[in-house]
């Protein structure tokens, strides 16, 4: 089997991480940033098309205000970086297009603008993406999409009859099947990252936390996955 061209992450362990070394949860955090990265470079050298990263789920609104303050800051800063000059040449000559994705209008109002900036700037980047999930949930992406569909539908512009997959497909955020999903941290769940595209998906759990991935771990699945016959029900 070749490599996989579409690779869903789930960044699991940025607290943990930081509690077993002693350091504020923000720590963590930032040091999942920087492993993060690294990551998008070893994509690029493996042939990775598309890339979609689990970086802050819906549910997550409810951590400690003063390490949402800090999660916010630190995305912000991340995203202001890859707004500079010189990081926008290179996603120009790499063909990287990114994109937010998520209930975009449940962040910060500073996160929001940053957001719009980098995808404006890079939408017309190919072949590559790299969809970043923030204040994103599974089920509530397919919620939006059936509402989208709904009102197509009022207006007279579908036939409920014909609604089928190529619909839903068609009015979610991330349209494409990831071959293989990736969890760090220990946990053995996917815990509403991408239920719809990823019903067929190779997955993959780590036991090490996020901030503690290398890059052999990262070859270790792409390995793993090639070794692994997909069947997709048949």
């Amino acid at each position: 089997m070749s490599a996989p061209k579409h690779i869903g992450i789930i960044l699991d362990g940025n607290r943990r991480f930081a509690k077993k070394i002693m350091l504020k949860p923000w720590k963590g955090h930032e040091l999942g940033a920087g492993k993060f990265k690294k990551f998008l470079e070893w994509c690029l050298e493996a042939g990775v098309e598309e890339v979609t990263a689990y970086c802050f789920s819906i549910q997550n609104f409810n951590r400690p205000k003063e390490e949402f303050d800090h999660i916010m800051r630190i995305a912000s800063s991340e995203i202001e970086s890859w707004l500079e000059d010189e990081k926008l040449k290179e996603f120009k000559e790499k063909g990287v297009a990114i994109r937010i994705v998520g209930r975009v209008w449940m962040l910060p109002e500073r996160v929001q603008e940053l957001a719009r900036k980098i995808m404006e700037a890079t939408k017309n980047n190919t072949p590559r993406k790299v969809n970043l999930a923030l204040a994103y949930g599974g089920r509530e992406e397919i919620i939006d999409a059936v509402k989208k569909i709904a009102k197509k539908a009022t207006l007279g512009e579908i036939n409920p009859e014909t609604i089928g997959e190529a619909e839903i497909w068609q009015n979610l955020q991330v349209q494409s099947p990831p071959d293989i999903i990736i969890r760090t941290g220990g946990e053995r769940r996917t815990s509403n990252f991408l239920p719809w595209q990823g019903t067929y998906s190779e997955l993959i759990f780590l036991d090490k936390h996020w901030p503690e991935i290398e890059k052999q771990d990262f070859l270790d699945c792409i390995e793993e996955f090639k070794r692994r016959e997909r069947r997709f029900g048949k």
